[in-house]
């Protein structure tokens, strides 16, 4: 168990798989007190996440609060400071909906895509906010994406809604800072969570293709994009604000004729043995 967090209390949307479960249990052996959620659709998921956190010495406990739902988020935040006092962390990580192009883009969808990111974010500060005014000091952290700093294929709603959170996350670090209130975001590129390990499986050559086309040659695994995470939470970061730190394997960094040797060689050059 670390202690970069130790005493911390940490809430993280969406946190019962994906980044927000790596972040969870990453926090957690860091030794904040975490409060895991989602909005209860996969029963017994959040109580599961938080026994494993504890079995490893963690301290957490699960919350069930729909991001799109104002309330719930406004009680998500009240649960936080009745029962431990405080609230030091918030990651807005929540996410749900399904982008393509604009054409092919239902407007319904693209409403889920706003409303369960930069809505619910835009809420969840609005209501945590307060309590760290109130404290002297606080971190918040924005899950967006590298689609939110560059356009991608058949992405509109998901690009957008990730550019809106970058902008937001340097919108209220201006605002916010002179509170002692830091707030940054994360922009990973690909990262394997547990639903993108059936995916890959199922299409190998996605896996070629992430090996040919990432500097790394390969994706990002969900303890790494927690670690970027852990960094901005932590006092390692105290002068670190309205930043939006890139975790994609150099993927952005490079010319697009970087990436056309790799490919032309055959998606088959990087073996996945």
């Amino acid at each position: 168990m670390g202690t970069r967090l130790q005493n911390k209390v940490a809430i993280i949307t969406g946190s019962t798989s994906g980044i927000g479960r790596g972040c969870a249990e990453l926090f957690a052996e860091e030794g904040a007190h975490v409060i895991v959620n989602d909005d209860g659709s996969r029963k017994g998921l959040g109580e599961e996440v938080v026994e494993h956190i504890k079995a490893s010495g963690g301290s957490a406990s699960f919350f069930r609060a729909d991001v799109f739902q104002s309330e719930d988020l406004r009680k998500l935040i009240e649960y936080a400071t009745e029962t431990y006092g405080r609230l030091d962390i918030l990651m807005n990580n929540a996410y749900k909906g399904h982008a393509t192009s604009v054409l092919e883009q239902e407007e319904a969808d693209w409403d889920m895509v706003f409303n369960s990111s930069v809505k619910a974010a835009f809420l969840g500060c609005k209501y945590a906010l307060p309590a760290m005014i109130k404290a002297g000091a606080g971190s918040i952290i924005n899950t967006a994406s590298i689609h939110g700093l560059l356009g991608g294929l058949r992405h509109s709603a998901y690009a957008s809604a990730k550019a809106a959170i970058v902008n937001l996350t340097r919108q209220m670090a201006v605002d916010y800072g002179k509170y002692g209130i830091r707030v940054n975001s994360i922009c990973p590129g690909r990262i394997v969570t547990e639903g993108k390990i059936e995916f890959l499986k199922k299409y190998p050559e996605e896996v070629r293709r992430q090996q040919a086309v990432y500097p790394l040659r390969r994706p990002g695994t969900m303890r790494e994009a927690a670690s970027a995470a852990l960094f901005l939470a932590s006092e390692d970061a105290s002068f670190v604000t309205g930043h939006a730190l890139v975790v994609d394997g150099g993927l952005t960094a490079q010319l697009p004729d970087s990436v056309a040797e790799p490919l032309e060689e055959g998606l088959g050059l990087f073996r996945t043995e």
